[in-house]
Parts: C-alpha cells; structure tokens; sequence
C-alpha cells in the first residue's frame, strides 16, 4: 500500500530546514506531528519528601534541558539561591548551550560531556569530592546509576519531572499509513489511549533497539527501523521505504 500520510509521534520542528519538511516536498506525503508524551514538574514539596536539601549539594549533572528547567523552578520554588560555586556537569554542548538561559556563562564552572552519559564520565571522575546532585525524570536509565555507583562518588538521584502519556482522543478516528516513535514510552501512550488498537495495514517507523522490543513485545509488526548504517536518520529510513512502496 502506498505512503500518503504520516504521524510523527514528537513536536512539530521549530526549524524551517528540518529534513521532514524536506521529505514532504520530496515524496509529496503529509506529515503531522504530535507528541505522544509530555512532562509535567513534580511539585517542590513533593521533591523535598525525597529528602533533597539543595545546600547539600556542591556539583548538578545535567542530562537534558528538561533537567536545566525544573532545576531551576525547584530551586525558586524552594527560594533557594544557587550559588555561584556550584559546578555543572552537562552531557551535552546542547545541555550546557541551553543553561545560558539561566546563568551568566563565562562566570560559572562548567564541565561539558561530548554527547552520551558514559563520555561524561571522565569528568565527573576528576572531581571525586564533589557532592552531585542528578535531578531527572521518573523514567532513568539503568545504566546512570550503574555508573556513578563505579566511580565511588558521593551523589542523589531526585525526581524533579516526570513523563506523562498525552490524551490524544482527538485521534480515535484518524488513520495514518505510518506511525512513528522514538521510545518506548510513546508505544506505552499509543495503547494507553487506544487500548484496541489493531495494527492492521498501519505501518509502524521506529527508532532505537528499546523502541523495537516495546513495540515487538506488544504484539505489534515493525515495518521501518532506524538508525541503520544505509539509513542513520528516521527521515531517510521514512523516504527510502516510500520510494519503494510508493513505486509499485
């Protein structure tokens, strides 16, 4: 069956040259955008039951800008100053660009990962002393704690954001030729909201092995599949199955 409409499981791009819009003027598809997911703020009183006393703590590892954000509105919230000292580690250039928004940059020390939480550790390694505070979702990778818990150093998790399926009702009788996720949450929102879901002639893009087993163990069929070393992005794993299917 031919590729006439797509739903992409994430925000609408803010950029004008991102390569979906690319896609749509390529391979003459619609493409619509809506997030299957979104975060919500974990009230302030709820992370001081965490037992979480900011002035404990001498180092924040920052692993998204969901994380820079709610840092920041718990630390109003609770009417706490951040000092001038305290050190961040950000996983990415992307994470420590987006802390302008809250701090002078060249005043504050810094302390930027290359892009995944491994690579960051390195850095965290050189300052053993420091007492690291990870405000994060509720959903944390295993792999985070593992990590800090090898290299001995003196850190909390708390949850200060959480993930939340987003009421997508609107959709019940809208159909797409193809669905695309990037998590296994945004399957976890597909059932939720459509708990008769049949996957029937809807083809199924997703990114990522975790997104594949959720979507596997689900019951559900696997059509498209990125990254892959012909196809590293979804938008090129997207228009080489189109061009195939839309040729016949």
């Amino acid at each position: 069956m031919k590729v006439k409409t797509i739903l992409v499981s994430q925000p609408e791009p803010k950029v004008e040259n991102s390569p979906y819009f690319d896609l749509i003027d390529r391979q003459k598809v619609k493409i619509d955008f809506r997030p299957f997911i979104h975060v919500e703020g974990v009230p302030s009183k709820e992370v001081r039951g965490q037992k979480v006393d900011l002035s404990q703590y001498t180092a924040i590892i920052l692993t998204s800008r969901n994380a820079v954000d709610h840092f920041f509105r718990i630390a109003e919230e609770m009417r706490f100053k951040v000092p001038d000292s305290l050190k961040y580690f950000c996983q990415s250039e992307a994470v420590a660009y987006y802390l302008q928004k809250y701090v002078v940059y060249r005043k504050r020390k810094i302390y930027v990962g290359k892009r995944t939480f491994q690579e960051l550790m390195p850095l965290v390694k050189k300052y053993k002393s420091e007492s690291f505070l990870l405000p994060s979702s509720d959903k944390l990778k295993p792999i985070v704690p593992e990590l800090l818990d090898e290299l001995g150093v003196k850190w909390k998790q708390a949850t200060f954001y959480k993930t939340v399926v987003s009421d997508l009702s609107d959709l019940r009788h809208v159909s797409y030729d193809i669905l695309v996720f990037f998590s296994p949450s945004g399957i976890v929102s597909l059932l939720e909201n459509f708990p008769d879901f049949e996957q029937k002639n809807t083809r199924i893009a997703v990114f990522g092995n975790t997104t594949v087993k959720a979507v596997t163990d689900n019951g559900l069929r696997v059509d498209i599949q990125a990254p892959t070393t012909e196809t590293p992005s979804m938008t090129m794993a997207l228009e080489k199955y189109i061009k195939e299917v839309n040729k016949k």
